[in-house]
């Protein structure tokens, strides 16, 4: 294959490798964040959910994953043709071996591998809904199902051109009207997705509330308190996840420039506004100021800004952070008020921090938004965001309806009670984190 010195050795393609290495590095930080958050009889098995999901959507994200989020064909405007660049045909050199350009001036490759780290992280965010309680080889097959039926669709709506982007046949094109800009047509009103607001956390919040009441509550839910076995590695999960998180927004900035330096600081303005946010309201409603609070809130913040990191001031960031922290905290308690084991808590601050984030970008985004002097364009904004929203939510939460129903009858969620009360590692791994009984032996010496 023949070098493209320009794409392969540009500044802008170091930034996107190294950002596709950040969000990459996002699911084993994942693994620790929720592994130390379940119980010790549990870690491995929570921490192998977020590796199963990078085994199987690596693999399938290879085959049909990009064709059915950025292919030419689309159909519907809700999925791209999964077989016309199946395998990645035609998409990383041309017939004399060049790397072939992609549509940010740099090796398409490159954006392939990004991109492909997003579905990867997505998937197993979802698995903090279910922890403790199911199945490992069901887990592996619905994140196959999962990722193709919804995550590549909800890609594609927003970011691939179709329904719920700001193409001329989108949602918002047909609600307020198309623009020409640059000799291309385009929606008046573009709905703003900066990192995955909707792609990646509704979508995976709203599967994890589905997935929660499909499988039902886990043994003890309700009767006895859920404590996280070890708080150090929660601590140490939430901070690899900020590290990772600059190159998820930063590098949706596609560029090493100013827009990928506003994109940081807006995440770490929001993110360390949101931590102090969960922090007041913990402190108002139970009287203590708890490290698990403070890991959380960092996460919580790191999702209500991920939409808007590049449409906000620093400023205007701080204020969508502190309030996306302080809902998501009142969010985690929607599950002992409705009933349902969100186990970690993904529905309260996945799906309320990214709702939250995709609304409020309608609010303030700079110069745009309804509260940062856009008039009516504002209202129109903040009127897509909010519809685009509800639209998110309504799909995946019908395909994961669909999948999880599906699995249930074919291959079965739940553990059986005595292996749940066991121990999932146990149970499904023959392993243990802490005990020492699978380790292999080893005689010292002196």
């Amino acid at each position: 294959m023949t070098p493209d010195t320009v794409a392969l050795n540009s500044g802008n393609a170091a930034w996107m490798l190294v950002s596709a290495s950040l969000v990459l590095l996002m699911t084993p930080a994942l693994a620790m964040f929720y592994g130390g958050m379940t119980g010790r009889r549990a870690v491995l098995n929570m921490m192998m959910m977020s590796f199963g999901a990078l085994g199987v959507v690596g693999v399938v994200y290879v085959l049909w994953g990009w064709s059915m989020s950025y292919g030419p064909t689309s159909w519907a405007g809700i999925v791209a043709d999964p077989f016309e660049q199946f395998g990645l045909a035609g998409q990383i050199a041309d017939d004399a071996g060049r790397y072939i350009e992609g549509a940010n001036g740099y090796a398409n490759v490159i954006d392939i591998g990004f991109q492909l780290t997003f579905a990867v992280i997505s998937t197993a965010l979802i698995s903090g809904a279910l922890a403790g309680r199911v199945k490992f080889g069901t887990w592996l097959v619905f994140s196959g199902l999962w990722a193709t039926f919804a995550y590549f669709p909800m890609a594609h709506m927003v970011w691939g051109g179709g329904l719920l982007g700001e193409s001329a046949s989108s949602l918002s094109a047909m609600l307020f009207g198309t623009v020409t800009e640059g000799g291309e047509t385009v929606a008046a009103v573009a709905p703003i997705d900066f990192a995955g607001g909707t792609v990646v956390h509704i979508n995976a919040g709203m599967a994890a509330l589905v997935l929660a009441l499909v499988v039902g509550r886990g043994h003890g839910f309700g009767r006895e308190a859920h404590r996280p076995h070890n708080l150090p590695l929660v601590m140490s999960g939430a901070a690899l996840l900020w590290f990772g998180w600059f190159g998820f927004n930063g590098g949706s900035a596609f560029a090493a420039d100013g827009f990928a330096g506003l994109a940081w600081l807006n995440t770490t303005a929001a993110t360390a506004a949101a931590m102090l946010g969960w922090l007041v309201v913990e402190r108002v409603r139970y009287g203590h100021f708890t490290s698990l609070g403070a890991a959380s809130g960092v996460v919580a913040g790191l999702v209500a800004i991920t939409p808007a990191a590049g449409a906000l001031t620093p400023v205007t960031s701080l204020i969508l952070g502190a309030v996306g922290g302080a809902l998501a905290c009142l969010g985690v308690s929607l599950k002992y008020r409705f009933g349902f084991d969100d186990s970690l808590d993904v529905v309260g601050v996945h799906l309320v921090a990214g709702l939250w984030g995709t609304v409020g970008v309608g609010l303030l985004a700079s110069g745009e938004g309804l509260l940062t002097g856009g008039g009516v364009y504002g209202l129109k904004l903040f009127a897509i965001q909010v519809i685009v929203a509800v639209v998110a939510m309504a799909f995946s939460g019908i395909v994961t309806v669909v999948i999880a129903l599906g699995l249930k009858v074919t291959m079965g969620w739940r553990i059986d009670e005595d292996d749940e009360r066991g121990g999932v590692d146990d149970a499904e791994h023959r392993e243990t984190a802490y005990d020492g009984s699978t380790a292999i032996p080893v005689t010292l010496t002196r």
